[in-house]
């Protein structure tokens, strides 16, 4: 079951610039890290109430080969995902694949963040958009702040 929004997710291959751009509307950078089996460096960065609030997500290539390099090169940089947090992520592939989004990922990978399974899919038109299906285990988010 979908029980929030965790984050919205920005393609670039300038972290640096965007994350500059984020601290001038007055958001911080609460924690990162790297999803090794994307190839991507990850960094959350929230408003000033750090404990609440949706997150917003600086997606850059980590390495030749990255999951977002096609993304970044057909589409450019942007609004790249919207993540929701659920409670079982594999269920919710299923459940979500029955009701004709396209999985991107067959099985649950590790996060950016302790504690954190990620899969991806794409919802189909009239939307067209990416979603990031995020379970969080023993380390939460919250444990990030």
């Amino acid at each position: 079951m979908i029980v929030g929004v965790d984050h919205i997710g920005l393609a670039t291959t300038d972290p640096l610039r965007v994350g500059e751009f984020l601290g001038a509307l007055g958001l911080s950078r609460v924690d990162g890290g790297t999803a090794d089996d994307y190839g991507v460096s990850c960094e959350f960065w929230r408003g000033p109430d750090r404990h609440i609030g949706t997150d917003i997500e600086i997606v850059s290539p980590a390495r030749e080969g990255s999951a977002i390099d096609s993304r970044l090169t057909g589409q450019g940089a942007g609004l790249y995902h919207i993540a929701f947090v659920v409670d079982d992520v594999r269920a919710e592939l299923r459940r979500l694949r029955g009701l004709g989004l396209s999985p991107v990922d067959a099985e649950p990978c590790r996060g950016a963040r302790p504690g954190m399974k990620v899969a991806f899919m794409y919802v189909p038109r009239p939307a067209s958009f990416l979603v990031e299906l995020v379970e969080y285990g023993p380390s939460k988010r919250e444990n990030s702040v």
